[in-house]
C-alpha cells in the first residue's frame, strides 16, 4: 500500500486529489494539509511513502516545505504545479523533489505519476520534466556544481545510466537500452545520486542535459 500526503491549501482541489486517490486499491491517503506547515509536521508525525505537494502554500511555501521534508529523509515529493515554470518550481528541484506533475492532470496519470514515484523511478510528466529539464540547464546561475572530479570517477556503465536519466527514461527503459536487469539500474542510480551528492533523478537529468552542453 502506498501511503500517501496530500498537500494543497485549496480544500476542492485538495478533495478531488483525495478522491482520485482513494479511488485506487493500492493507494492509502495517510494525511491532508493546507498549508506547509502543517504538511511538514504530518511528514514528521505520519512518514508517508510521497507528499503531493503544491508549490504555492501559505505558512510556509511548498519550496520550504519541500526541502525540509527531503533533508529529514521523510518521504519523497511529487510536485503539483502550472505549466509555467516559474521559480517555486525551480526551487523545488534544487530542494530535492523527486517529480512534477501539472494540476490539471487527468486522474489514470495522477495515480500512474504517484505510482511511479513510489517505486523509485522519481521522472514523471515527459512533456514537462523535459521542458523543465531544458530550460533549468539552460540557466547558468541554476547549474547543479556538482564537482568536476567526482565525474571523473564515475565507471563508463554509471555514465550510460546517467545519460539515459537525462533522456527522461524509467528503469525499465534504461535496463532495456542498456542490455541490464532493472534491479541493476535501480543499484546504479542509487550509488550515481550518492557518488554526486544529488537528492533525485530529475536533479541527475539536469546534470545529464548539462555535461551535453
Amino acid at each position: 500500500m502506498i501511503r500517501v500526503l496530500v498537500a494543497e491549501d485549496q480544500s476542492a482541489v485538495r478533495a478531488g486529489l483525495v478522491l482520485i486517490l482513494d479511488s485506487a486499491p493500492d493507494i492509502e491517503v495517510a494525511g491532508e494539509a493546507a498549508d506547509g506547515e502543517r504538511a511538514v509536521a504530518l511528514a514528521r508525525e505520519l512518514r508517508p511513502d510521497l507528499v503531493l505537494m503544491d508549490v504555492q502554500m501559505p505558512r510556509l511555501d511548498g519550496v520550504s516545505a519541500t526541502r525540509e521534508i527531503v533533508a529529514e529523509g521523510l518521504a519523497d515529493v511529487l510536485v503539483l504545479t502550472t505549466f509555467d515554470l516559474d521559480e517555486y518550481v525551480f526551487g523545488a528541484l534544487r530542494a530535492g523533489a523527486a517529480g512534477f506533475l501539472l494540476k490539471n492532470t487527468e486522474a489514470a496519470d495522477l495515480l500512474t505519476a504517484v505510482r511511479t514515484v513510489a517505486a523509485g523511478e522519481g521522472i514523471v510528466a515527459p512533456a514537462v520534466t523535459r521542458r523543465l529539464i531544458a530550460e533549468f540547464a539552460a540557466r547558468p546561475a541554476r547549474r547543479t556544481g556538482v564537482d568536476p572530479a567526482v565525474l571523473e570517477e564515475l565507471t563508463r556503465r554509471e555514465r550510460e545510466v546517467l545519460s539515459c536519466l537525462g533522456e527522461g527514461l524509467s528503469n525499465a527503459a534504461i535496463a532495456d537500452r542498456l542490455q541490464m536487469a532493472e534491479a541493476t539500474v535501480k543499484t546504479h542510480v542509487s550509488r550515481l545520486l550518492g557518488k554526486l551528492g544529488l537528492r533525485s533523478r530529475v536533479q541527475a537529468a539536469v546534470l545529464a542535459q548539462e555535461l551535453e552542453r
